[in-house]
């Protein structure tokens, strides 16, 4: 595949994404949407910060690559309302790019251990998947603020990146291992730390020691 050309085919159904969600819904759909934001509930306690935290160095060589994408404007919201749209807007991203991409290692990749990237290629591990979804969200309309990087241990001990979305229903997590959008508590993760984007590069979300890479599929 030429490099670029699925990044550009997913950018594009983005914005089919961010078009859908301007028409009205269907009524199953719009109710089944409802009642699944019924069930999150009216807004569960977010992901607690207990301090500051080093970002992850793969972290910053992309910011350095793709300085665009870790610019944050700091009069956007840091916080969304969930609205159905918005909510059918988020697991359209999700699914799309879960879908769409092989997943490989970064060792595998790049013959490197942790390399974050948007996976202009087709294939890429889990940051590269969330990266790729916090670039199609953006460009639907989210503010970057309101969504964070994150590093968790997952179900296997292992370094994992997910994308953290602050809502007004609580910090719902977008991950590559399911197409199911689910507030942080119900992911079953550890989670490590975070982008601050307020009072600096990195926020701690726990006592748990982080990993040293987040390189598994």
């Amino acid at each position: 595949m030429r490099q670029g050309s699925g990044i550009r085919r997913l950018v594009r159904s983005g914005i089919a994404v961010l078009a859908l969600g301007a028409t009205t819904l269907q009524p199953m759909a719009g109710q089944a949407v409802a009642q699944t934001l019924a069930s999150l509930g009216g807004g569960a306690a977010p992901a607690a910060i207990t301090g500051e935290a080093k970002p992850v160095i793969a972290w910053s060589e992309f910011c350095r690559r793709y300085a665009s994408e870790c610019a944050i404007d700091p009069s956007e919201p840091d916080v969304v309302t969930l609205t159905p749209r918005l909510w059918q807007t988020i697991v359209s991203v999700n699914r799309a790019v879960n879908g769409s991409k092989r997943p490989v290692t970064d060792q595998e990749h790049w013959g490197v251990p942790d390399r974050w990237d948007l996976a202009e290629d087709g294939s890429g591990d889990c940051e590269d998947f969330q990266l790729l979804k916090r670039k199609l969200l953006a460009q639907s309309g989210l503010p970057r603020r309101a969504m964070r990087m994150t590093v968790v241990i997952d179900e296997k001990g292992e370094g994992h990146a997910v994308l953290m979305l602050r809502t007004d229903r609580g910090d719902l997590i977008l991950d590559n291992k399911t197409s199911a959008v689910l507030p942080w508590q119900r992911t079953g993760y550890v989670f490590i730390k975070r982008e601050a984007q307020e009072a600096g590069p990195w926020v701690s979300l726990g006592r748990a020691i982080g990993p040293a890479v987040t390189a598994n599929r």
